[in-house]
Formats: structure tokens, C-alpha cells, sequence
């Protein structure tokens, strides 16, 4: 009788198991965003982060460690962007199975074209990855190649819905297609056309819209600017014009806008990921709304 107990407490064990839906953790919006589109009702999903915040710079705080504790898939962008705390939660979380090189342990820049990767490291250059630019996100061809990468692990995390995320995955995939030829339609009078940027966040953004960078208001990256400088790139405009300025929805607004009242142009607070504003509900809203805002600013 007690052999029978056991063997039913353990069936019933294995069969919640196989129920339980992964726990997923996202260290940025995007990554939350794409989890939950693949994922569905499988998973649980914890973003660690918000659009308002730097991603490079995140306190490591009791429930973000919690968070990662009981994680069966941690998904981050990798690059050395969460070089400052991740490696804390993971350590401090005690859990193995979201250790670097582990199966619960996913990075999307490793599926990447990375862009300016340094030729060398040198701390007075600022803040320089070595992996290359970590901001991947900004160009929906990269999020089509994370979400392939992201359904697979899914299904080898959880085999026995396996079918389930490949269906997921068809279904986004289809509609992110048709999504991003109606986004490069609306955004082909970009091509080439100059933009400052506030800091260096955007060069996939670039790359995919074919915009032009021609300064950058950081002096080095992560450095804020101080007037001096500014004033040093309103006289290079003057030389090299642009047409607007761009920085993402976390970054202080105030050398942006000192910018574009003395060189009359717009300055644009991008979304940069998913919640960065009002618009940017959902990975879609992101890109409608960063396309809409630059081609009305560039009229």
C-alpha cells in the first residue's frame, strides 16, 4: 500500500511537471516581448528591466535575484550590455540551470551580426564592448533571427510542446515578414539621410534604414556631454548639417534639445524597446512607431 502511494504521489508529481510552464526571465523589453509571442501561455515571463532605464547600468536588487532563482530560461542581449549585474544575479541566484553555457542560458547578440567591434580596448575610450554594439535590437531583421534562435531553445527546454512553439514561431514569423516590408516601404525616403545621435544606440538602426551618422553627442560612449562639447558639435553642423537628432526613450532629453533649438531641426525620443512609449506596446508598436516618427520628422 505505501509502495502504491508513493508511485501515485510520484506520477502526479511528473505530470505537473510536464504541465508547469517555463519560467522566464528577460533582462530587456524586447526580449520579454519576443518570449511572450513565442511562448504564449507556456511560460511565465519576468522582464527585468523597463524602457526608462539604462540597460548597462541596473542595481542587482533582492527581487531580480528571486526572479532569476527560480528561472528556467534567463534571456538576455549578451555583448557585455548586463556586464554590471547579471553576472551577480546569476551568482547570487544559486541556480545552475541559467549559468553561462547552460541550455537555460540564452544570448541574443550570439545570433547576431554585431557592428562596430572595437580594434582596441582602452577604458579611456569610454564605454566600448568588445563583443561589438550591443543594441541589436533597433533592426527587425535581427529580431527575426533571435526569434528563430529563441523557438528552438524553447522546444528543446520543453520538448513535449515542442509543436506548439514551432507553431508560435510560424505564426510570428509570417507576421513579422509582411510587417517589415510595409515598415522599409514607409521608410525608404530615409536612405542617407544625416542624423545626430545622443549616444551611440543606433548603428542597426542605421545600418537597416541606411541613415547617416554624422556626430554623436557623447564625446566618448557613456560620457554626457558638457556645453563645451556641445557647442563644439553645433559648430561641425554648420559644416556637416543633419537633418534631425535621435536618442532613445531612457536617455536625458536636455543635450538633445539644447542641440536642436540652436540647429533648428528635431530632436526624436525613439522608443528603443518595447514600452518606450505610449505606441510601443508590443515589439510591432516599436517599429511603427520609430519608422512614423522618423519619416514625419524628416519631411
Amino acid at each position: 500500500m505505501k509502495n502504491l502511494l508513493i508511485a501515485t504521489v510520484m506520477a502526479l508529481l511528473g505530470t505537473y511537471a510536464q504541465a508547469a510552464p517555463l519560467h522566464i526571465v528577460a533582462c530587456e523589453p524586447e526580449w520579454g516581448a519576443l518570449a511572450q509571442e513565442l511562448a504564449g501561455d507556456k511560460a511565465t515571463i519576468y522582464t527585468a528591466t523597463n524602457a526608462l532605464q539604462d540597460p548597462h547600468h541596473i542595481q542587482a536588487r533582492p527581487s531580480l535575484i528571486a526572479a532569476v532563482r527560480n528561472a528556467s530560461l534567463l534571456v538576455c542581449t549578451g555583448a557585455e550590455l548586463e556586464t554590471g549585474w547579471l553576472p551577480v544575479l546569476q551568482r547570487q541566484s544559486g541556480n545552475p540551470a541559467v549559468q553561462v553555457g547552460q541550455p537555460g542560458y540564452f544570448e541574443a547578440a550570439a545570433y547576431v551580426r554585431k557592428l562596430e567591434i572595437p580594434t582596441r580596448l582602452d577604458r579611456a575610450d569610454g564605454d566600448v564592448h568588445a563583443a561589438g554594439n550591443p543594441h541589436i535590437q533597433t533592426d527587425p531583421r535581427n529580431i527575426a533571427l533571435v526569434a528563430d534562435a529563441l523557438a528552438k531553445r524553447l522546444s528543446a527546454l520543453d520538448a513535449a510542446n515542442a509543436a506548439f512553439y514551432a507553431a508560435r514561431y510560424a505564426d510570428f514569423s509570417t507576421r513579422w515578414q509582411a510587417a517589415q516590408l510595409r515598415w522599409e516601404k514607409a521608410a525608404a525616403p530615409l536612405r542617407g539621410t544625416p542624423i545626430v545621435v545622443q549616444h551611440k544606440a543606433f548603428p542597426y538602426l542605421q545600418d537597416w534604414l541606411g541613415l547617416k551618422e554624422v556626430a554623436t553627442l557623447e564625446p566618448k560612449p557613456g560620457v554626457e556631454p558638457s556645453s563645451a562639447y556641445l557647442a563644439e558639435v553645433l559648430a561641425r553642423l554648420q559644416a556637416t548639417p543633419a537633418r534631425l537628432i535621435i536618442r532613445a526613450a531612457y536617455n536625458d532629453g536636455r543635450p538633445s534639445e539644447w542641440l536642436a533649438q540652436r540647429a533648428r531641426i528635431p530632436a526624436l525620443a525613439l522608443p528603443f524597446t518595447v514600452g518606450g512609449n505610449d505606441r510601443a506596446k508590443d515589439l510591432f508598436g516599436l517599429f511603427d512607431d520609430t519608422v512614423a516618427q522618423l519619416v514625419q520628422a524628416a519631411k
